[in-house]
Order: C-alpha cells, then sequence, then structure tokens
C-alpha cells in the first residue's frame, strides 16, 4: 500500500509538471504562436514527443475553377499538367516550346526540341546528390535535390542561368536541413516545403539551417511558429521563397514546428499543410506574396486526406474530402479554418479513390466493390449536398475536368466478388457526363489489359497529357496479358507492352474516346527494363514527345511516323 502511494505521487508531481510547463507556453485561438526561448522550445518538444527517441522520418515520407480544363498555353506547347492555374508545379520534365529540360540517370539535359527533325542533346547537368524535380522560368532553371550523409539530409536548390543552354551557368545555390517534400512557383517566385524531424540530440534541439551565397543562417528559435495541437511526432517544416530571376534577392522563410505533413495544396495567395494524426487533419494556413510569408490560421477536421486533390480554395472558402474508419466526409472551412459546413458518413464502408473540385461542384469516387461516383453542390458552403450518384464497375484514381459538364476518369476495371470485394483489372479510362448533377452518366469507357497493367497516372497526375482543342488524351501504360482466356479474375497477366496510348477524345465522336496508336521506348522486346518505360509525354506544335529515362522519342501527331529519337544517356 505504502509503494502504491509513492507511484500515484509521483506520477501527481510528473503530470503537475507537466500542466506547468504547458501553461507557461503561450497559446491562442485559430494561430500559431512563436517561442519566447530556445528554452521553451526545447522543453516543448521534451515533453509533448513520445516517449521514444527517434531521429528517422515516418517510412513513408517517400512518397484543379475552368482554367484547369487544358494543360497547354496558347503557345503551341504542352504545359505540365497543374491542379491551379497560375500556380505551377515542380516536375521531372519541362519545356519552353523550344527545349526541354529532363531529369534522366541522375542528371539534367537539356534538349534542343524544336524543330524536331533538328533536336540534339546540348548539355547536361551533374549534381552531387539526388534529383527531385526542376523549374524552367524563362532564362532560369531552378534544380531541386537532396544529399544523404550518416547524420543528416539537405536539400538544395541550384539555380541556373541558361541562355546560353550549351553552358548553363550556376548563379545560385542554396541549401536547407531536411527533405524536400514539394513546390510551387508563382510568377518569378518559387516556394519550397522542405521537413526536418525535431530531434533532442545530447538533450539539446538540433534547429534547421539555411545555407544561400556561402552564408550560413541558423533558424532562431523565437523565429519559429508551434502548434498548441498535440502531435505524435513533431517536425520542422519550413516554407522557403526564393525568386529565381533575381540574383541578390535574399530568400526567406518560415519554420513551423507542427505535425509530419503529409499533402500540400497551393492556391494563388496561401499554402495549406495538411498533417494528418490519429484520425484527424490538422491544417495550417500560411499566407504568401512574393517573398513574404505569414502563418494566419490552423484547424482541423475529421479523417485523413487522400491527395492534394481532395483540397481545394474557392471563393473565400477551403474545402476538403477525407476519409476516416471507412466514411467519408467534405468539409467547408473559412478562411479562419473554422468548419462552417459539413456532409459527413458518405458511402460507409468504402474510402476515397479520387475526388476534384471545380468552382461550386466536388466530384467524388469512392471504392469497396463496385465505384460510386458522387456529384456534391458546395454553392451554399453552409449545407453541402449530394445531388446524384452513380455506381459502376471499376474506379478512378484520378479525375481531370474535359468542360463544364463532363469529367475524365482514369483508374482501373474490377470484377466483383459475391463476397464483399472486386478484383482489379486493366486500366479504365472512363467519360462521365454530369449535365444532370442528379443523374450522372459514364457515356465511354476504354479498357487497357488485363489484370496487373497499369499507369503512372494513376499515382502522379504530372503523366497525363490532354488538351481538349485538339481532341487528344495521352498515357503512359504497362499492359498484361492473359496466356488464356476464361482466367479466374485474381490471375495477374503477363507484361506484353509499355508505351503511350494516344486517344481521341471527343464528344462528336460515337465512341467517345478512340485509340488512335501506341509508342513503345522498349527495345528487343524487354519490357522489364523500367529505364526503357515511358513517364512522361507533351507536344510542340504537331510533334508528340514521349520521354523515358533513356530516351526521347518524337513522332508526328497526325499519323505517329518517327521523325526523331535522342538518347539520353549517351
Amino acid at each position: 500500500m505504502k509503494r502504491e502511494k509513492v507511484v500515484m505521487l509521483t506520477l501527481l508531481i510528473v503530470v503537475s509538471s507537466i500542466a506547468v510547463l504547458c501553461t507557461d507556453i503561450e497559446y491562442c485561438t485559430g494561430t500559431l504562436n512563436r517561442f519566447r526561448s530556445y528554452e521553451e522550445l526545447k522543453e516543448f518538444i521534451k515533453y509533448r514527443r513520445p516517449k521514444f527517441e527517434s531521429s528517422q522520418y515516418p517510412s513513408s515520407l517517400n512518397s484543379y475553377g475552368l482554367s484547369e480544363l487544358k494543360t497547354l498555353d496558347e503557345g503551341g506547347y504542352s504545359r505540365t499538367n497543374i491542379q491551379v492555374e497560375g500556380v505551377d508545379e515542380a516536375d521531372i520534365v519541362k519545356t519552353d516550346g523550344e527545349y526541354i529540360y529532363v531529369i534522366s540517370d541522375q542528371k539534367v539535359v537539356i534538349v534542343k526540341a524544336y524543330p524536331a527533325e533538328e533536336a540534339a542533346v546540348l548539355s547536361k547537368i551533374i549534381v552531387n546528390g539526388t534529383l527531385k524535380q526542376i523549374f524552367i522560368n524563362k532564362k532560369r532553371l531552378a534544380v531541386f535535390y537532396e544529399n544523404h550523409s550518416r547524420s543528416e539530409i539537405k536539400t538544395f536548390i541550384d539555380v541556373y542561368d541558361i541562355s546560353d543552354r550549351e553552358n548553363p551557368e550556376v548563379k545560385r545555390d542554396i541549401s536547407f536541413d531536411g527533405r524536400y517534400f514539394s513546390s510551387r512557383m508563382i510568377g518569378d517566385y518559387v516556394y519550397v516545403v522542405v521537413k526536418k524531424g525535431a530531434q533532442l540530440v545530447k538533450d539539446e534541439v538540433v534547429l534547421p539551417e539555411m545555407q544561400s551565397g556561402g552564408v550560413t543562417k541558423l533558424m532562431c528559435a523565437t523565429e519559429i511558429y508551434y502548434s498548441d495541437i498535440p502531435h505524435y511526432e513533431y517536425v520542422f517544416t519550413t516554407i522557403v521563397a526564393v525568386n529565381i530571376c533575381e540574383d541578390e534577392q535574399e530568400p526567406s522563410c518560415e519554420t513551423i514546428l507542427s505535425g509530419y505533413t503529409t499533402n500540400v495544396y497551393v492556391s494563388l495567395e496561401n499554402v495549406y499543410l495538411a498533417v494528418g494524426y490519429s484520425g484527424k487533419t490538422v491544417l495550417h494556413r500560411i499566407h504568401v506574396e512574393n517573398d513574404e510569408i505569414s502563418y494566419v490560421a490552423d484547424g482541423q477536421v475529421p479523417g485523413t486526406v487522400l491527395n492534394q486533390f481532395s483540397m481545394d480554395e474557392h471563393d473565400g472558402y477551403f474545402r476538403v474530402a477525407t476519409t476516416l474508419h471507412r466514411k467519408n466526409n467534405v468539409y467547408v472551412l473559412n478562411m479562419d479554418l473554422e468548419i462552417v459546413g459539413r456532409l459527413e458518413d458518405i458511402a460507409p464502408g468504402e474510402t476515397i479513390h479520387s475526388a476534384r473540385f471545380m468552382g461550386n461542384m466536388c466530384y467524388l469516387v469512392t471504392f469497396q466493390k463496385i465505384d460510386p461516383f458522387f456529384v456534391i453542390d458546395l454553392s451554399d458552403p453552409y449545407k453541402p449536398e449530394i445531388l446524384g450518384e452513380l455506381k459502376i464497375t471499376g474506379y478512378s484514381d484520378y479525375l481531370h475536368l474535359y468542360d463544364e459538364n463532363h469529367v475524365i476518369g482514369v483508374g482501373k476495371e474490377t470484377i466483383p466478388e459475391e463476397a464483399w470485394f472486386s478484383w482489379h483489372q486493366g486500366v479504365k479510362i472512363s467519360l462521365f457526363d454530369v449535365t444532370n448533377m442528379f443523374d450522372p452518366k459514364e457515356i465511354a469507357k476504354y479498357e487497357i489489359g488485363d489484370r496487373g497493367s497499369d499507369s503512372p497516372v494513376l499515382r502522379d497526375h504530372k503523366a497525363f497529357l490532354f488538351d481538349r482543342e485538339k481532341n487528344l488524351l495521352v498515357i503512359p501504360v504497362s499492359v498484361t496479358k492473359m496466356n488464356e482466356s476464361g482466367a479466374p479474375p485474381y490471375i495477374y497477366g503477363k507484361t506484353v507492352y509499355q508505351g503511350a496510348y494516344v486517344f481521341t477524345i471527343s464528344l462528336t465522336l460515337e465512341d467517345k474516346i478512340v485509340l488512335r496508336g501506341r509508342i513503345t521506348h522498349v527495345e528487343n522486346g524487354d519490357v522489364d527494363d523500367t529505364s526503357f518505360h515511358v513517364i512522361r509525354t507533351l507536344y510542340i506544335g504537331e510533334v508528340l514527345y514521349t520521354i523515358s529515362n533513356s530516351k526521347l522519342k518524337m513522332n508526328s501527331l497526325s499519323d505517329f511516323t518517327e521523325i526523331n529519337e535522342l538518347n539520353l544517356n549517351e
């Protein structure tokens, strides 16, 4: 009994100490706060983090308005498929209509691409690290890469002057402690999100550093925001603004100590960080304008967010779709990230496979055995409601707007089992008609291959090429086929093809989606050599360019005759 009293007394002292610590930190509603001292930061991490110490990130770390209806500008060449008009997204391939810049085998290759008959590799950039993504902006090329050592991970941004494409010149080199997570470009400003685990090493906090032009800046504890929402693991998330066209302008940054950021959505004025934790998503809104970065609000919603397309900002409201315990929800929040409208318990027993917001509408695909395609009205942000629902086999992992009344879906066909599940089959492209929002219809579909067929579009929207004016749709596909007919639906086929599938997609056609041709880079039938797998496609004028890690191939869009081919590894 005496021992139990001692244990209870000790426990009360510990709890009281933590309570005193927590009350000593300033809290306020709807915004983050800054630490008043380094000691306060250290105590916060020490008492708020889990009982075990870990310097590692979770294993999962490595991981669109009507203006979004096309992926190109008026200059006659396609652009990266992005979510928000005016907010560019970094990728492994970029073009400016004359040159193509591609990450290939850990080097950046600059190609004179147009005219195709004169295509040639002009130069190659090799960095000391693992290449991630690139941006192109007029005569500037921004290259993101990571460098890993036993004790740390750093993210680098090298900015090149490419006035002379044969001799690109480094104009700026900037580095940050932590892993590269995501980036966007608005005008001349690149906004980079970098994450570094909040560690205690020998009872001291390892604060993030930034280096620019040979000058090192250690983030001061009193400059770091923190969230008063408890998290399982704390991470320093730094948002950096870099003007890649003005070499003399120093980068600016803000750092937040919060949970593990799982998704990022960026509008023209705001960066939203989604932090998944214990069945809920904590949201942070950071306002950006040129080099000014300011924290504005935080909030939370039940459930977890699938990807960036599950979030959207429109007319002063932030909308987000989540899944919690196999129930799905859509929440509408004001700019203070307070929930003002909710639609919950959508399709119980299923999970969200894709979402797409367009103006006052939200299109949502959930799946367990069949694919419900939901049309949700958000015109009254305080009372979102389901207008229509379509149940079909298969599901869509990516939704893209064809026009105001039609939506393209790319996913998998399925064969329902008698039980509660279905067997995934080949890649499926669907065209949905939502003219009558109360009665959506699948007016066309095209299936590719058997069970095991796949496309990078299912995981990466940047692999999707669509132009409505050209009636053009292109996706890379790995195709599997069964050796014999009548095989059970759970049997995987054998890979027989990898390459770009080129479609004509038009409402005036009887079948709506018609295969025009295929282009492959595979040599000698070796479909298992992934270095020849097409991963991106783009067009300049009337030439379709297909890119793999080893090749850049040019074909006529009219008849697919080969015009030229470049080896990117020579």
